[in-house]
């Protein structure tokens, strides 16, 4: 099962960049990126709700004035990304945005799980700081911030 989850982790993985250049074609079709980050949530939208509804679950609309205000906020986050992701890929690339992204996201990790953030503390160690900075290096390999843009 191990192994069917971390190769399910890459797929979706390989599948955000590819979302990112299917939303910026959209937007450069349509009505803008910021159209297209609303489309892409949307469908999305519409896909989980039937997904949802064929669970057939169990609905307690008084379980949801006990969530915390907080817990609304991870919407905001993704549709954050999606526009922000649907607007910079043009500019920069698949690559050097994901990597980017994927080191904003090691950084961030690193942190959560050190303070131990909405989970069980995991403090940051050696062997962590050696990974992200393994990761940093891969990503200034792919980013390239030193060399200027061919034209």
């Amino acid at each position: 099962m191990k192994a069917i989850g971390m190769g399910l982790a890459v797929f979706i993985g390989m599948l955000l960049p590819l979302q990112a250049l299917i939303n910026a074609a959209l937007g450069r079709q349509t009505f803008g990126p910021l159209f297209a980050a609303l489309m892409s949530f949307a469908v999305g939208t519409a896909v989980l709700a039937l997904w949802w509804l064929a669970t057939r679950p169990s609905f307690d609309v008084a379980a949801l004035a006990r969530v915390p205000w907080w817990a609304w906020t991870g919407g905001a986050i993704g549709a954050i990304y999606v526009a922000a992701a649907t607007l910079l890929i043009p500019r920069m690339g698949a690559a050097p945005l994901i990597c980017l992204v994927v080191f904003g996201q090691l950084v961030g990790s690193l942190l959560l799980d050190h303070f131990g953030v909405l989970h069980a503390r995991q403090p940051i160690d050696g062997t962590r700081v050696i990974g992200a900075l393994l990761v940093v290096a891969g990503a200034l390999l792919v980013v390239r911030p030193w060399q200027t843009p061919a034209a």
